[in-house]
Parts: C-alpha cells; structure tokens; sequence
C-alpha cells in the first residue's frame, strides 16, 4: 500500500470501493452513517428498509473512499431469484404486496454491487447464526481475500462468546464491533484502510465540479429508469411497485463537456397518504436533495398530467433558487401513431398551456417531453440543464448592472407620490447558484411587488438569466440609514 497524505477539502477519483453487505437488519446502514460521520442511509428496525445500493464518498481514518450501503440478504429471495428467473428482465405486479418481488430485485442488486467491490465488509449479527447468514457466507466464498468479516451488536462485549461461533465459517479473523454505539469501529477502520490499495487515487482539484440533478415527482413517474437511462447503468431498482425507491439513489455520467451527478430520489405523495415512518424519511430525504443540487428535473407523467403535488415540488425548488426543468416523461403514449409533426406540435403546446396555467410564476422554467422507455428527448434536455448551469453560475459586474438599473429606471420610473416615492440607489449581485441581487433603496417599504417582478423581468431579459428564478432582496441605502438615524437622535 503506498502511503499519501490526503486533505479532507479535496475532491478525488479512482476511489477503492468499500461495499457493506449481510442480511437484513444487521445494522449496515447504521455503520454504513457512523462509517461517514453524517446521517446518509435511511436507518429503521423494519427488516429490509435499504432496497437501491446507497453510494457516497468519505473518509475513513483520513483516506478518501467510496462507500456502498446494499440492501439485505434474504433467503426466500434467493429462491425466489433462482425460481422466477429474474435477473435479467424487469419485474411487473405485486405479488404478495409485491415483497418477494422487490426482494428478489433487491438481492440481485446486491450481487452486482458486491462484484464490483475492491473490499467487503460482511455485517453479522451477535447471537444465533441464521440460515441466511450460512447461504450468504457461502455465496461470498469467491470474494474471501477482500472481505471483512464484522461482527454487530456486541457493544460492552455482549455475546461476544456467541459471536466466536463465525469461525467455524471459515474466516480466519473476526472484528467485534457496535455500529451504534461505536465500540471497536476504529479497529475496523484500520482494518479497512490496511486492505485497501490507494496508489490509483487521484486528485480532482482543478476540475470542473460536476452538474447535480435532482430528480423529484410522485410515485411511479418513471425516475429510476430516467436515472438508468441517463447512467447506462441499473443502479436504480426498477418496478411497477410504487415507493420501489427509498433512499437517494447517486449516480454519474458524462455527456458532451459536462459531467453530472444524478439523484434518483423517493416518489413524493401528499402527507395524509404517508402512513409509514420509512416513507416519511425517504420523502424528508427527497426534498433535502434539493438544497444539495443544481438542478431539479420534476418528472411527470405525461399522461396523467399535473397534480397539486408537483405544484408543491416545484414551489421548493423555486423558494431555494434552483434551476427547473418539467420533464413530460412516457411522451411516446400522447403521440397518436401516424400522427404528423404539427399535430404533435399542437398537443404539446396544450400540456405546456396547462402548466404554465398552473406554475403562473415559473414560466421561466423549460418543458422538454422524454421517452425513458423510448430514450428519446435526453439530448435536448441534457443541452437544457447545460445551458441552464451556464446561467445559475453567471456573475455580473456591479458596472454592467449599474448601467442596465439606470437605463431600466429611465424606461419606467418608481412613483413619485408622497407615500409611494422611494429611490434605487445602485444594485450588486449578491450570489450565483442560486442567483440573487441585492437591491440599495432610499425606502424599503415603499416599493411594491409590481416594480420588482418589472426589474426582475428585466434582469432575466437582458442579464442572461431567462431559464432560472432569480431573487432580488431590498436593503436601506447608506444614506437613508444616517437619515433614520439622526432622526431617531432628534427624539
């Protein structure tokens, strides 16, 4: 192993691969938190909570890796994987509340991550060795000289005895250890920085940092074959099964210049139809992805059109200054066969009607209809989100902006009414990505709302930013500070 210094403000690549992987409920996701040193994974005593392979780069005794939480091995769903031929093809219908189903999916999911790993870290539970834990052991025989045997659930040596019993497997040595409680977690961190080779890792300063997308709608909008589809990957688990997704599902790819990072998200429902405590984390999770992204795509279905619960989407992304794009997906079943070009046209200019009817305030934000089934309409919606970043990371000199307040000032002058009077003084931009502008003015309370939507139409017009909601924020000039202030010492 080469030895290197790493700065944790550093971004790297070529990352080794850390996988965490057991049966259900043996604690991976709560080591896969304490191993990162922030709340990440989505953690319940409900069995089976992970589903989608949950990625995200930290650090482990001050070495850069990237850790993968995967979700649960279960027995049943091997059989059932072996039975129903799953792997391969995607899975339609319930069956059973659609659990063996989704289990099965799950599993193979698990298998492919584990693969791909330069090292394993095995979770087992304290206590009696289950049937499970025996079939999942012997699956990972292949992949015994980069894995990590873990013991959980052993804080204050508590059936540690019991936990010798893995032994008996195979291994050649076992780590006792307690996610929760972090009793010998540093013991295991050494144990994974010592097997891990950090020669190919690279510094990725310099770099420029890639486009995050959010992707947010209701249930069974087709985001996770979205996020497939733009990741030539099956990292996102894929069913009819609605709530198939629960944690944010990242992943990458790069398309012309630009390199993105993509966040398969939860379906978002309306509150009084959340009824269980892991779909109201996935759901908190979900929107939390919007302050962390650049971009939000609202995917909706194209055929059943628009709900309140979009409205209420897209009004988040908009309060926190992201760039939005509607993406009508399943547009390929609103094209009539044989229809021609203008017809197509016509009903697209119908659904953009409505929702511009319903986001009155967000005309600004693009519509582009996709076919994830299909894959077509990703190349003008990618070329959007590129030139949509261009624009939430434009920064405009106070100069320029000077000039255009004074020339938009001309063109239609604040009122010069004794209660309505007030003076623009001068402007700066005050951020990029989200884009705001600091607004000097001799009386705060005295110009409107309609002046403003007047200077923010300009800005958008004339400044380059047509595609984003841009914020613009009052503040008292220097001189009408000093003014309030003697008169307050009159008093």
């Amino acid at each position: 192993m080469q030895i290197m210094e790493f700065n944790q403000e550093t971004k790297y690549t070529n990352l080794p691969v850390v996988v965490l992987a057991g049966r259900p409920n043996v604690g991976k996701s709560t080591l896969f938190n304490r191993l990162l040193h922030k709340r990440r994974a989505i953690t319940d005593p409900t069995p089976g909570v992970t589903r989608d392979p949950v990625e995200a780069d930290g650090f482990i005794a001050g070495r850069p890796v990237r850790l993968i939480d995967t979700g649960g091995f279960r027995l049943e769903s091997a059989r059932d994987m072996r039975s129903r031929e799953v792997k391969g093809r995607k899975v339609r219908g319930r069956n059973d509340a659609g659990t063996p189903v989704i289990d099965a999916l799950v599993l193979e999911k698990t298998l492919e991550t584990v693969k791909k790993a330069d090292l394993i870290i095995l979770i087992l539970e304290a206590g009696e060795i289950t049937g499970e834990d025996e079939e999942f052991i012997t699956r990972l025989r292949p992949y015994q000289k980069r894995l990590i045997a873990a013991v959980n659930k052993t804080e204050g040596g508590r059936r540690e005895s019991d936990a010798w019993n893995y032994m008996s497997y195979g291994f050649s040595k076992i780590l006792m250890i307690s996610a929760e409680h972090g009793d010998n977690v540093p013991d295991l961190e050494n144990e994974i920085i010592g097997r891990l080779d950090f020669s190919g890792v690279k510094e990725a300063s310099g770099e420029k940092p890639p486009v995050r997308i959010a992707l947010l709608g209701k249930p069974n909008t087709g985001k996770s074959t979205i996020s497939n589809h733009l990741t030539s990957s099956n990292a996102s688990i894929v069913s009819d099964i609605p709530g198939t997704t629960r944690d944010v599902v990242e992943g990458r790819f790069k398309w012309k210049s630009g390199e993105f990072i993509i966040c398969d998200t939860a379906g978002i429902r309306r509150k009084t139809k959340v009824n269980e405590n892991i779909e109201y984390y996935s759901v908190n999770r979900a929107i939390k992805t919007i302050n962390e992204s650049d971009i939000v795509f609202l995917i909706i279905d194209a055929v059943e059109g628009l709900s309140e619960q979009d409205k209420k989407i897209a009004a988040l992304a908009h309060d926190k200054g992201r760039g939005i794009i509607f993406v009508l997906n399943k547009w390929d079943l609103m094209e009539e066969p044989g229809a021609n070009a203008a017809a197509v046209k016509n009903v697209f200019n119908a659904v953009s009607d409505r929702i511009h009817f319903l986001f009155g305030q967000m005309e600004y934000a693009p519509i582009i209809p996709v076919s994830a089934i299909n894959g077509t309409g990703f190349n003008k919606l990618l070329s959007t989100a590129m030139k949509m970043y261009g624009q939430l990371n434009t920064q405009i000199t106070t100069a320029k902006l000077n000039q255009a307040l004074e020339r938009w000032l001309e063109e239609y002058p604040p009122p010069i009414g004794p209660r309505t009077r007030f003076k623009i003084k001068y402007a700066v931009q005050g951020s990029a990505n989200p884009v705001n502008f600091l607004i000097f003015t001799s009386r705060i309370d005295a110009v409107s709302d309609s002046y403003l939507s007047y200077l923010r139409n300009k800005i958008r017009a004339e400044l380059g930013f047509s595609m984003i909601p841009v914020s613009l924020e009052l503040r008292a000039s220097a001189k009408s500070r000093e003014e309030r202030q003697r008169a307050r010492e009159k008093k």
